[in-house]
């Protein structure tokens, strides 16, 4: 937590004024940099996993959601000042805050108030910051539900035109669907060479032997358990040696022995099926497409009712 804290001083060498101070003001409630910080805690833990090193790539990620933060705190003021204007009275909110407080205290802390109360101390928070914070995230949802999860019909010629323009997301190269039996060199002196056995393997599977039984017993890859099953991969899934042979078997033909770069890794393969390159089709999708389009009509719907609330409030950042 402490690195956490010292990354989020970083950015702001040369402005000390600003690490405790005001990031923006909507009307007249600040959003402050603590506040900024604490929503950049699980960013940072995340980027610090994506960008060990930590360099220029890593500060730009972190500018990057810095700046979502801010406009999402932004956001939330400029929602809480937009509430005030429909007069609902406190004990109305009140009633709605309570019922998720313990909602949240039976599904987090075993019905337990107290063990809130403690984890709340843990963190430097009070019990009424906190049921403040609930508030505002009430207040927030309810709006937001109102000005943007509006019924939104997405009708099915949008579905086929965008279907249309957008066909090649849905192109599937050339698969097959493999068995493989995998062998290596043990270090055990006893062992039989690897490539022995897989030809004695291979003689079996010629007479007639199914493959899916003897993978089971004789593979040392991790389909073992699975017969060597490997399911349905395209060409780019597969070592250059393996795809060669993969994609010239025909459905039902296993291979002959097959020796790649790794002079102690020998394999036999079982082509199940094939699929030539094509298309998903409208059916396979259309759920998916309306789930997009669904979502990109509720972010244009939110822009607008944003920049609404942003034309008729002082808004002003500090940087």
């Amino acid at each position: 937590m402490l690195f956490a804290g010292a990354l989020l001083a970083a950015p702001f060498a040369g402005r000390a004024d600003l690490v405790d101070g005001i990031r923006a003001i909507v009307h007249d409630a600040p959003v402050t940099h603590i506040e900024v910080g604490e929503l950049m805690i699980p960013a940072i833990d995340s980027l610090q996993r994506q960008y060990p090193a930590q360099g220029e790539a890593f500060q730009k990620k972190i500018a990057e959601a810095e700046h979502d933060n801010i406009e999402h705190l932004v956001e939330r003021q400029l929602i809480l000042k937009e509430f005030k204007n429909f007069n609902v009275p406190e004990t109305i909110l009140d009633k709605d805050v309570d019922k998720r407080i313990d909602e949240i205290i039976r599904e987090k802390y075993y019905g337990d108030r107290m063990r809130l109360v403690k984890s709340l101390q843990a963190e430097g928070i009070t019990f009424e910051r906190f049921k403040q914070q609930i508030r505002e995230q009430y207040i927030e949802v309810a709006l937001r539900q109102k000005n943007i999860s509006q019924e939104i019909i997405i009708s099915p010629h949008k579905v086929e035109s965008y279907y249309l323009g957008h066909r090649e997301d849905y192109k599937l190269e050339d698969e097959v669907e493999l068995r493989m039996i995998v062998l290596t060199n043990s270090v055990n002196a006893d062992a039989p060479p690897a490539k022995k056995l897989a030809e004695e393997i291979l003689s079996r599977l010629n007479d007639g032997a199914d493959f899916g039984e003897l993978a089971e017993i004789y593979s040392q890859g991790s389909q073992r358990r699975e017969k060597g099953y490997w399911g349905w991969g395209e060409r780019k899934a597969l070592r250059k040696e393996l795809a060669e042979v993969a994609f010239s078997l025909k459905p039902g033909e296993h291979s002959g022995l097959i020796e790649t770069h790794d002079p102690d890794a020998y394999y036999l393969m079982l082509v199940q099926d094939k699929k030539l390159m094509h298309y998903k089709s409208l059916g396979e999708v259309r759920e998916e497409i309306e789930k997009n389009l669904l979502l990109d009509e509720q972010a244009r719907l939110k822009k607008v009712w944003i920049d609404k609330l942003r034309k008729k409030t002082f808004v002003r950042y500090y940087y």
